[in-house]
C-alpha cells in the first residue's frame, strides 16, 4: 500500500496586525521550564490536560503532526507525570503549563491559529476560553463505545471525526448539537508506516486485544475478565496457530480484581504455551503500538474498541470476533454495526470458541460485508487520502475563523468609535 506524502501545502501567516494579540497582561507569569520571551511562533497547539495514564491518547496523534513539514506544533500539557514521560518520545517540543494564567500567557504570545484536543478532559475548557484560535477535537480513535460521544462536542469550533458511522453516532447521542460542526477526516494514524514487531511467521496468527474496563460500569467493554483466559486457551488450541495478546495500556494498571487476576491468567498461560512450543512464536506484547501487531494478524479477537475499527480498515479481509461482555445479542447489534457482521463471543458462544475459531479460519462468510462496512466506518478512504483530508480541512478551518475572528474585531473597533 502507498503511503501520503508528509508535506502539506503551507499554512497562510496572519497579516502583522490584523488581529488585536496580547490580550491580557501577563508579565508577571512566568510557567516553570520556559520563560515566555522565548516562546517560538506556532501554527499549532497540541493540548494534553491529563496525567501518564492517559497518554496513549496523546502518542498516536505524535506522529501526524511530527510529519507534517509546513505546520509547527507544540505540544502543551498540565501535568508533571505527563510532561516527564513524554521527554525523548517526540521531536515536537513540549511546554509544561499547570497554571490557568501561564496556559493563557502562552497562547498571547505564541500566536496559535488552532488548538487539537485528543480528549474531554475537565482542563479543556481552560483552554477554550482564549478566543484567537479555532479549537479542534480529534479524539483518540474511531470506536463505537459510549464515551465517544459527548455533549461536550458543543463547545469546541469543530470535531474532527473519521466517517458516516460518527456522525450517526453524534446524531442519534446529542440533542440540539449543530451537525455542521462535525468534519469527516478518516484516521490519518492509519496512513502512517509502521514496521511489524512480529517475525514472519508461516501459519495463521491470532490476536487477541482487549480493551480495559473504563472508568463505569457503562464503559466497561473488557473481556479480559469474563472470557480472557478461555479465549487464550481456544486460540493455542489450534493446530500450527501463532497466538498474540496485545492488552489495552490500561489493563496492566488496572485496579479492578477481575481485570488483574484475568490478565494475570494470560500472561501465565501464553509463557507456558511459548515454553511448551518454542517455535510457534506465541507473545504477549503488551507495550507494543498496536498497529505495528495488526498488519500481520490473519484473525482478531477483541472488544468494542478503536482495535476493531482499526483492524477493520488495515485488513478488511481479515476475520473479527467480537466480544460482548453483557451477552445482549439485541443491544451489541444497536451500538455497534460491526456486531451485526462479525462471530460475536458472549456467554452463549464462548464454550464453542474453539470449534468456532477451526471454522472461521477455514471458511470466512463476512469478507464481503466488512469491506463494505469499512467505507461506512471510514468514508471511502484509501491509505494516505485521511492525512491529506485532515491537514485539508485543518486549513480550512483556520482560515475560516480567522476571516470571522478578523470581520468581529473590524465590528468591534466600528462599535466601539460610536461609543466614544
Amino acid at each position: 500500500m502507498t503511503r501520503a506524502s508528509s508535506k502539506v501545502q503551507p499554512f497562510v501567516r496572519r497579516a502583522a496586525g490584523s488581529l488585536a494579540r496580547r490580550l491580557r497582561n501577563f508579565s508577571e507569569a512566568e510557567p516553570a521550564g520556559y520563560a515566555l520571551n522565548d516562546i517560538p511562533s506556532s501554527e499549532l497547539a497540541l493540548y494534553f490536560p491529563d496525567g501518564a495514564a492517559k497518554l496513549y491518547q496523546l502518542t498516536q496523534w505524535l506522529p501526524v503532526f511530527e510529519a507534517s513539514e509546513e505546520a509547527r506544533t507544540i505540544v502543551v500539557v498540565r501535568q508533571m507525570d505527563a510532561y516527564s514521560a513524554l521527554q525523548g518520545r517526540t521531536s515536537l517540543r513540549v511546554l509544561l503549563v499547570p497554571n490557568y494564567e501561564d496556559l493563557m500567557a502562552l497562547y498571547d504570545r505564541a500566536d496559535f491559529r488552532a488548538v487539537i484536543y485528543v480528549n474531554n478532559g475537565w482542563t479543556n475548557f481552560q483552554s477554550l476560553a482564549f478566543q484567537e484560535a479555532v479549537h479542534i477535537h480529534v479524539n483518540h480513535g474511531e470506536s463505537d463505545k459510549i464515551c465517544m460521544v459527548s455533549n461536550q462536542a458543543k463547545a469546541y469550533d469543530k470535531v474532527f471525526v473519521a466517517g458516516e458511522a460518527a456522525v450517526q453516532r453524534h446524531a442519534s447521542a446529542i440533542v440540539w448539537f449543530d451537525m455542521n460542526h462535525l468534519v469527516r477526516v478518516g484516521r490519518p494514524q492509519l496512513d502512517l508506516p509502521v514496521t511489524s514487531v512480529l517475525e514472519r511467521y508461516d501459519g495463521p496468527t491470532i490476536t487477541y486485544a482487549p480493551t480495559w474496563e473504563g472508568e463505569d460500569a457503562a464503559n466497561n467493554y473488557t473481556s479480559v475478565d469474563r472470557y480472557g483466559l478461555r479465549i487464550i486457551e481456544a486460540a493455542l488450541a489450534q493446530p500450527g496457530v501463532r497466538v498474540i495478546y496485545k492488552p489495552h495500556p490500561r489493563v496492566l494498571i488496572s485496579a479492578d480484581p477481575g481485570v488483574r487476576s484475568g490478565h494475570k491468567q494470560i500472561m501465565n498461560a501464553l509463557s507456558l504455551a511459548a515454553m511448551a512450543d518454542p517455535l510457534r512464536g506465541h507473545a504477549a506484547l503488551p507495550t507494543a503500538d498496536i498497529l505495528s501487531i495488526l498488519p500481520s494478524t490473519d484473525l482478531l479477537i477483541a472488544d468494542v474498541s478503536s482495535v476493531t475499527l482499526d483492524h477493520l480498515y488495515l485488513r478488511p479481509s481479515a476475520p473479527i470476533m467480537l466480544c460482548d461482555r453483557r451477552s445482549d445479542r439485541e443491544q451489541i447489534i444497536a451500538d455497534t454495526p460491526l456486531a451485526a457482521i462479525v462471530p460475536i463471543i458472549d456467554d452463549d458462544s464462548i464454550a464453542s470458541l474453539a470449534t468456532d475459531l477451526e471454522t472461521l479460519l477455514k471458511d470466512d462468510p463476512n469478507a464481503a460485508a466488512r469491506t463494505a462496512l469499512r467505507h461506512h466506518y471510514f468514508d471511502n478512504l484509501e491509505p494516505g487520502q485521511s492525512t491529506e483530508r485532515f491537514w485539508s480541512e485543518l486549513r480550512l478551518a483556520i482560515a475560516q475563523y480567522d476571516s470571522a475572528l478578523g470581520a468581529l474585531s473590524r465590528r468591534r473597533i466600528v462599535t466601539k468609535g460610536k461609543h466614544t
